[in-house]
């Protein structure tokens, strides 16, 4: 389960998703974001899915990637759609006792499934084809207007830009304790779901500690450096945009104000 875990990945390639800023993906992703939430009818989520499936396409990110995003929300996912499908009122097509299925529940719980996917794929994407030092600089970017109120815009993004970082080296992390572990005798995959869930805690202690460390010698590895912020500070790579941005952000307002049209339709 842990190997599944892809969140903070970055997968390099010269496509033209890699290309483009990441200020415009940035934002594309916040539209995308937009329009799947604006979608209602079976229309409009088959526009959202044509969208997603040509960004993929055009990344050239394996469709096993991500699906191995989703593994580790699968028991989210399941249990939304089936909240959705016993709790939601309509017309009853089966009921015994005070289990109630209705039409309504079944259409909620389906386009919910397929829009919390829809939602982890698409920011899987964006991860995917955006490295993390190119993700902080277009976030700082964006949000430097919010400069001018005194919001630390700078310490953000580097916080996100680590905080990125950090979850594939916890990841290993874990893994290789849970390995040493094993080794010693412990069981991590026997028993019930508690019995599990107290299997994993003496993992908590080493990896607080392997955490812990890595966060001093960043820090350490910082100060030689002589980081002091945002005072001061250049970038070897200045973010430009460029032809294929203006054509993504064309493509972009297009399907949001397609979807927008057709939910006023109910499509």
């Amino acid at each position: 389960m842990l190997k599944d875990i892809t969140l903070g990945q970055y997968f390099p390639g010269d496509t033209p998703v890699h290309r483009l800023d990441p200020r415009t993906k940035l934002i594309l992703t916040v539209v995308y974001i937009a329009a799947l939430f604006t979608a209602k009818g079976v229309v409009s989520y088959v526009l959202m899915f044509a969208a997603l499936a040509g960004s993929v396409w055009l990344a050239k990110i394996q469709l096993k990637a991500l699906f191995k995003g989703l593994k580790p929300v699968l028991i989210i996912i399941v249990l939304t759609a089936l909240l959705n499908l016993f709790l939601t009122d309509g017309d009853p097509i089966f009921q015994w006792k005070f289990i109630k299925i209705t039409v309504q529940g079944v259409r909620t719980a389906i386009f919910m499934v397929i829009r919390i996917v829809m939602l982890i794929a698409g920011t899987l994407l964006l991860t995917y084809t955006t490295s993390p030092i190119a993700l902080t600089d277009g976030l700082e970017t964006l949000m430097r207007p919010l400069k001018k109120i005194r919001v630390p815009v700078h310490e953000l993004a580097m916080m996100m830009s680590i905080a990125l970082r950090f979850i594939p080296a916890l990841i290993e992390e874990t893994d290789k304790i849970m390995s040493a572990q094993k080794a010693r005798g412990a069981e991590f995959d026997t028993g019930n779901l508690i019995q599990k869930a107290k299997a994993m805690l003496p993992l908590l202690v080493p990896l607080f500690i392997s955490a812990f460390r890595r966060a001093d010698e960043l820090a350490t590895a910082m100060e030689c450096r002589c980081y002091h912020g945002d005072e001061g500070r250049t970038r070897m790579k200045q973010l430009v945009m460029a032809r294929r941005d203006y054509i993504a952000f064309a493509a972009g307002a297009a399907v949001l104000a397609a979807v927008i049209t057709l939910a006023v339709f109910g499509l």
